[in-house]
């Protein structure tokens, strides 16, 4: 994967570049001490990750993303730990690095990086819930296949023989199961929380306690699935 550093402190760059480089299916082509150069770069080359401070002078990590039309996939890097919840609102977000960063860390995000493209290449060879499609996911209801876009959905509730897949527009009743459909999603975004659901990490939108709360629902976290959540937000 081609990727590049954003970040205004030349020893973070300098130990993030040294990881970069140390990580084989990564290929590091520029470091950047400010987003408005990193913002010329992309409009000539294509980047397919990048590792994006979030606290820098003028322009902040927060702005360049909201910059970018079409945004690669982002690992935040921060010294500040306080700000993951409102990070994973932006869909291209995969991780959210404190600093000091090291290499297991480091690897276990790149990982999830690649994860997602391997994903996303073989949406379109798999039966959709039967068939996704780049980032489609086609559901069968009443002889019908009807298109989801997967980023619209922010949470599955399993109901007996059949699940409640929740999106952004309207909510689907389908027949199956949700171990079934969690194999059908990208492990990077969706997390099973509980024995009775998956939730889009990126539409969480509080935690409290062992519950979770995305749009205007509550949803249970069971006590062993908990420190996974934890770890993808990366709080503890």
């Amino acid at each position: 994967m081609n990727c590049i550093i954003i970040d205004d402190e030349a020893t973070a760059r300098a130990i993030i570049s040294q990881l970069c480089n140390q990580t084989p299916s990564l290929k590091l082509l520029e470091a950047f001490p400010n987003a408005m150069q990193a913002i010329k770069y992309l409009n000539q080359n294509k980047v397919d990750l990048i590792f994006l401070d979030i606290h820098m002078p003028d322009f902040t990590g927060f702005d360049f993303i909201e910059s970018l039309k079409n945004p690669p996939k982002i690992i935040l890097t921060t010294s500040d730990p306080q700000f993951a919840i409102q990070a994973f609102e932006y869909e291209c977000v995969l991780d959210y690095l404190v600093k000091p960063i090291l290499q297991e860390r480091f690897n276990k995000a790149v990982q999830k990086a690649k994860s997602l493209n391997v994903t996303k290449l073989n949406l379109n060879s798999k039966k959709a819930l039967e068939t996704p499609l780049g980032n489609a996911l086609y559901i069968n209801i009443n002889r019908r296949l009807i298109k989801i876009d997967i980023s619209t959905i922010y949470l599955i509730e399993a109901k007996g023989d059949y699940i409640l897949l929740k999106t952004e527009h309207k909510n689907y009743t389908v027949h199956s199961t949700l171990k079934k459909i969690e194999e059908k999603l990208p492990s990077s975004i969706f997390l099973k929380i509980h024995r009775s659901y998956i939730i889009n990490v990126l539409k969480i939108i509080d935690i409290e306690d062992n519950s979770v709360l995305i749009k205007k629902e509550v949803v249970p976290v069971s006590r062993s699935n908990r420190p996974e959540l934890m770890k993808r937000l990366n709080l503890l």
